[in-house]
């Protein structure tokens, strides 16, 4: 009897235990199907509030890029009153003439010729950015003495490829006259990248447009007599060495040079590069020395002036002798071979110096410009430093007089004398000069 209930009592606490097991199991069971479909749950907030966070990011970037491109139609017009302004500044007044765009068109340089271009009968349109790396007013007010002759100047960059290629959709320009940069030698120590950008970029993306234009375009450019670096040989000549650039800027431009010739044999592209020496004159640029020294003489600030185991001197060239030379190389530019991008045949590639052949010291530019004004500069002389900047310049001009005649006839007294009264005129100043 002892053991039959000793037997019971073993099947009892046997059938207990598994009941508590199948209430655990139960139990953790409900726990986990009640944890699932709370994660479930989770999970579908989740989603929906992912969905929801992209479709309104995408409709913010939707919105913010349309704002952006319609601010930039905006700026460049896009509609047909753009369209016409663009069409009427670029139609020639004289038969035969040239349809030229002109980059830079609101700088120093750009806009004497865009003004020349016009005056002749050209068609003439315009391009420029308008940034501050020098006064903007001042770019702006040639942008009103261009429009007073009927000239149009797009506000873009020539990065813009939409923008450049709208232009090239609308007119069939028979040149383009680029003269659109980073200038200025120093600078390139503060900003170097912006060079990258203009003048190497912007290059190349200018190209890349000319080159699937048609008919293409025959290419004018702007280089630079910085591209002879630490060249010793004087007078500079084209086929001197320029694989010793001093600057950023300089190496700018050499790579440049290179750029047009591998453009110019691939795609047929005519190109003709000028190289500049020290441009000056009426409405130039304020980081050139003799414009700033003529600024702070009438302040009566101090100038810095460089001084050099050598002697520093520039050959300094009048704007409108540089206008010409422009103009000679537009005029004797041959056409274009490519067509839809493909070489049909050899095409022009050339290089030219432009430039006074006179080199000046910097202590006779300010000799003069105390002359001019009647104001002793107090001079502070300094050791040049190694920003970049060459002791001496020196062009030798004859490749460009025997191939389109081009001759400098101004000298620096006198150029010095224009600029001086121009700067007084522009400037409202009393007239203390000679």
């Amino acid at each position: 009897m002892a053991s039959l209930f000793s037997v019971d009592t073993n099947k009892s606490t046997k059938l207990d235990r598994y009941n508590t097991y199948i209430r655990k199991v139960n139990s953790s069971t409900k726990f986990i199907v009640a944890s699932s479909k709370l994660l479930y749950r989770m999970t579908i907030l989740i989603s929906v509030l992912l969905i929801c966070s992209f479709i309104v990011n995408h409709f913010l970037f939707i919105s913010n890029n349309s704002n952006q491109h319609g601010r930039r139609l905006f700026s460049f017009g896009g509609g047909a009153a753009w369209e016409k302004k663009v069409r009427h500044s670029s139609i020639p007044k004289k038969t035969n003439g040239k349809v030229v765009l002109v980059t830079g068109a609101a700088g120093f340089v750009g806009s004497h010729c865009a003004l020349a271009l016009k005056k002749r009968g050209d068609g003439v349109i315009g391009i420029d950015n308008f940034n501050s790396y020098y006064d903007p007013s001042l770019k702006r007010a040639r942008q009103e003495l261009l429009a007073k002759h009927e000239i149009f100047i797009v506000e873009g960059d020539i990065n813009d490829i939409d923008l450049v290629n709208k232009l090239f959709d609308i007119v069939p320009f028979t040149h383009v006259l680029h003269l659109a940069a980073q200038a200025g030698v120093r600078y390139a120590m503060e900003n170097p990248l912006s060079y990258i950008h203009s003048n190497v970029n912007g290059f190349v993306n200018l190209l890349e447009i000319a080159k699937s234009a048609n008919p293409q375009p025959a290419i004018v450019w702007a280089s630079s007599s910085s591209v002879y670096g630490l060249n010793t040989k004087v007078p500079f000549s084209e086929n001197d060495r320029t694989d010793q650039p001093a600057s950023l800027y300089a190496a700018t431009k050499k790579a440049g040079e290179e750029i047009a010739h591998t453009y110019n044999h691939i795609y047929g592209l005519s190109l003709t590069g000028l190289r500049f020496f020290t441009v000056y004159g009426p409405w130039g640029r304020p980081d050139m020395a003799y414009f700033f020294f003529t600024k702070d003489m009438i302040q009566g600030k101090p100038i810095k002036v460089y001084v050099s185991d050598k002697e520093v001197a520039r050959d300094f060239t009048y704007i409108d002798d540089v206008v010409k030379g422009c103009l000679g190389a537009i005029d004797t530019a041959e056409k274009s071979t490519g067509s839809g991008g493909k070489k049909r045949g050899p095409a022009q590639l050339r290089v030219y110096n432009l430039g006074n052949t006179s080199p000046v010291s910097v202590k006779k530019l300010v000799a003069i410009l105390e002359n001019l004004l009647n104001i002793k500069a107090k001079k502070n002389l300094i050791r040049m430093p190694r920003n970049g900047d060459v002791p001496f310049t020196h062009a030798n001009v004859s490749l460009a007089y025997r191939d389109f005649g081009y001759k400098p006839t101004t000298n620096l007294s006198s150029g010095l004398r224009k600029f001086v009264k121009w700067y007084l005129s522009y400037y409202g100043m009393q007239a203390r000069t000679k």
